[in-house]
């Protein structure tokens, strides 16, 4: 059937490569309009009951990761000097489109009691204009008579400012977002140019533009890397220009089929698909190094014994009947190499993680379409070459590489035990590893620690400890139950004081730090006075917030709008907003059980419902997620990959021997990442199934050749196995070599999930290559051995 379709191909060659052609060129059309995922991919479904409460959190009270800060630490910033650029800073920030406030120092208020009218008068602390010294001196002693800012907007202790710029949620969910973010980088450098004070940037929009960039940059950067690494490895091992060109052909199709794909479903470049062009320039090429190879073996084969004279005359001829040899022999291979490497990727499509959906389904169907142009374009392009010379076909008689082939044989053949025990050392070993092994995932830890990003992060998190939002929801059950029970305001209070006694949490911001800010200024501005008003003061505090009572738009309704931000319009629920440090997933969750253990102390289910949500809640829920369905998709991979070799070998010894060689790897590198103190995190559970699917490439290739070869020497195992190794073992050889070059230019990426990608695929690639080449063998023979003694 394969050697009818290499015919075939061959016959209708130039109808083939017009439509190939322009297949490509509507894909290349479809990949320019790809765009970068300006939206923070969602980990969990929507369906779950913890994106639920944050939907619904978002539709009553708004985003909860909106808000960019900017920080400082000096001693100067009350100077007339650095005071005034602190101004400058903060008038050039609003001006910004995108900017929809700015919360600083110079725009802080303060509550005056009018006892005329009977409200709270809201005065700004810094008058509007340019300041002189004195106005500043007597601007910064009433600002830090007032606790309500301590904690917020400055650190009293290190001498540290913060800014806080609240974003346009369409602009930050946009790519405008680079404009916002890239302005507000000018206005700070102006202000450090001014002052030489350092400015930290922080915050998810911060945070999520930023990576945002790098991910379109290193997407840029691997590909062209990896492009051009696999040309030099084809150039030294085929001395041939146009083998490869015509490789990078394929991978460079299959690169804009995987972004026209992209397009074609609606999809974005994320951290994930950013890798897809990469992976499938990895995965095309030893595609085109085993048809490649086996094209010149047959060419060799036939034109062993003849004369250049009768090569010269029989070149048409003898040239199509080699590609249609390398069709026939290598079509089923290839088919069955690129189906497990697509079913190793495809089954993330079956998580119900939106951005494992993506991955999955764009990196599946396109290392099938990998296939199809390989099977289509190698052929049709080698029949218009010229035939290939003896410099061409050189490397298949290396004799380094075949005196290492010669070895592998021997350790194969006559050394099993020692295999088996060596093999089993090193389970035995790294099977401790795995006992090491900690799930932690950080929400930048996948920048390197000197970065910027995380630098100024921990900036934030030593000075205001930290600016991850989370947000807590106190439902009374009751109407007006927020403010006419002083009981749960006493409750209220109770949590936030807990919560700000935690150092991972920052200050809480609830409606009851509101009302302590409002009886401080009740008692003419003594700090000493602010604290949660009793049951007795709460009465005649109430006729100064007007709470309950719409007062037309006055400076006191302004207040009372700011205390209604923190619950909702029944009165019924009340918000507590906080800040906190990027623990990461490890500590996260005791975290978390520590605050339900105080909620459920203060707040009985009977009577209260409290809800956990915000984007620390999300980000530790999605990280459960990915990494649940990543060894969910394990799991799936390993029984489809099972099927797919039980269809094509139909011998359940032999599918026993193609699993063991690959579980092995994977288990190696599972207890090389428990010694290593890598983590258990989205970005490296992805290794096992990426590995998994490209190892598997290796057995199949070997067992199908094994196969063909077993008739031609009469079912001889030993003979049979070792003639597969030389005929096979170059091929396998080079092409590990690509893939494990390829992979690791992912090493040089600045995100560590990434890195670890490369460098433990890499691992697992090389393991993978010794114990298909080694314990493959040593097992097909001792399998054998056992079958002949039952049927003895």
């Amino acid at each position: 059937m394969w050697k009818q379709s290499g015919s075939f191909i061959l016959k209708y060659r130039f109808i083939f490569l017009i439509l190939l052609a322009l297949v490509t060129a509507v894909s290349g059309f479809w990949a320019s309009k790809v765009g970068l995922s300006y939206e923070f991919s969602k980990a969990i479904p929507t369906n779950h009951p913890v994106n639920i409460a944050y939907q619904e959190f978002k539709k009553k009270y708004g985003e909860d990761g909106n808000l960019l800060v900017a920080g400082i630490r000096t001693e100067q910033l009350f100077s007339e000097k650095v005071f005034a650029s602190y101004l400058r800073l903060q008038a050039g920030l609003k001006k910004i489109p995108g900017v929809e406030d700015v919360i600083s120092v110079p725009t802080a208020i303060n509550l005056v009691k009018d006892a005329a009218t009977e409200k709270l008068a809201v005065k700004k602390i810094f008058p509007e204009g340019t300041l002189s010294q004195a106005q500043i001196d007597t601007g910064a002693a009433l600002f830090k008579k007032l606790p309500f800012y301590q904690g917020l907007l400055y650190n009293p202790q290190t001498h540290a400012y913060l800014m806080g710029l609240r974003m346009n949620k369409q602009v930050i969910n946009s790519a405008k977002r680079d404009a916002a973010i890239a302005a507000v980088k000018a206005q700070t450098a102006l202000f450090s140019e001014a002052t030489g004070i350092d400015v930290k940037l922080s915050g998810l929009p911060y945070i999520r533009t930023v990576l945002a960039a790098r991910i379109a940059h290193e997407m840029q950067y691997f590909l062209v890397a990896s492009i051009v690494l696999s040309a030099i490895i084809l150039l030294l091992f085929f001395r041939s220009f146009s083998a490869m060109l015509l490789s990078l052909s394929v991978v460079l199709i299959g690169v804009l089929f995987s972004l026209g794909t992209m397009h074609l479903l609606g999809y974005s470049i994320t951290l994930l698909t950013a890798l897809i062009p990469p992976l499938i320039v990895v995965i095309g090429i030893p595609n085109c190094i085993y048809f490649l190879n086996k094209f010149h073996t047959s060419w060799n084969e036939l034109t062993e014994g003849l004369t250049d004279a009768e090569v010269q005359a029989g070149k048409a001829a003898l040239k199509k009947k080699a590609i249609e040899n390398m069709v026939g022999k290598m079509g089923i291979v290839t088919l069955f190499c690129n189906l497990a490497a697509a079913v190793g990727f495809a089954v993330f499509a079956l998580t119900k993680s939106e951005i494992l959906q993506e991955f999955g389904v764009v990196a599946g169907a396109n290392i099938m379409l990998l296939f199809f142009i390989s099977l289509v374009l190698i052929p049709a392009v080698l029949s218009l070459l010229p035939a290939p010379k003896a410099k061409h076909t050189r490397y298949l008689f290396n004799p380094r590489v075949n005196r290492w082939l010669s070895r592998l044989e021997r350790w194969s053949i006559n050394h099993r035990k020692l295999v088996y025990i060596v093999t089993l050392l090193v389970i035995g070993i790294t099977t401790i590893g795995i006992f090491r092994l900690k799930s932690d995932a950080h929400m930048v830890d996948d920048v390197p620690h000197n970065d910027k990003i995380y630098t100024d992060l921990k900036f934030f998190e030593n000075n205001f400890k930290g600016v991850m939002p989370l947000e807590i929801l106190v439902d009374t059950k009751k109407k007006m139950g927020v403010t006419r029970n002083f009981n749960n305001l006493a409750r209220i209070d109770s949590l936030v004081q807990y919560l700000a006694s935690k150092p991972e949490i920052a200050r809480p911001l609830s409606i009851t730090e509101g009302l302590k800010f409002a009886k401080q200024a009740f008692y003419e501005g003594d700090p000493s006075n602010y604290s949660m008003p009793s049951e007795f003061e709460l009465p005649g505090l109430a006729q100064y917030l007007n709470m309950g009572r719409d007062s037309g738009g006055t400076s006191g309704s302004s207040f009372s709008r700011l205390l209604s931000s923190f619950m909702d319009s029944a009165r019924q629920e009340a918000r507590i907003s906080v800040n906190m440090a990027d623990v990461g997933s490890h500590r996260l969750p005791d975290l978390m059980n520590d605050i339900r253990t105080r909620i459920n102390q203060l707040f009985p289910e009977k009577d209260y419902t409290v809800k956990l949500t915000g984007t620390s809640i999300t980000f530790l829920e999605g990280g459960r997620f990915i990494i649940n369905g990543l060894k969910e998709s394990i799991f799936w991979a390993f029984l489809l990959i099972a099927l797919c070799m039980l269809y094509l070998f139909k011998s359940l010894r032999i599918l026993l021997c193609s699993l063991i060689p690959n579980i092995i790897p994977l288990v190696i590198t599972a207890g090389v990442m428990g010694w290593a103190g890598v983590p258990l995190k989205p970005s490296t559970v992805l290794i096992f199934s990426v590995a998994l699917g490209i190892a598997i490439d290796i057995t199949i290739r070997f067992l199908v050749n094994y196969k063909q070869e077993l008739p031609l020497y009469q079912h001889n195992i030993s003979a049979t196995v070792a003639q597969t190794i030389h005929s096979t073992g170059i091929s396998i050889l080079y092409t590990s070599i690509v893939l494990i070059a390829g992979f690791i230019i992912f090493c040089f990426s600045n995100f560590g999930g990434t890195q670890a990608l490369g460098w433990l695929t890499s691992l697992t690639l090389i393991t993978a290559t010794f114990t298909n080449l080694i314990l493959l063998p040593a097992l097909l023979i001792s399998f054998s051995k056992k079958k002949e003694n039952r049927a003895g």
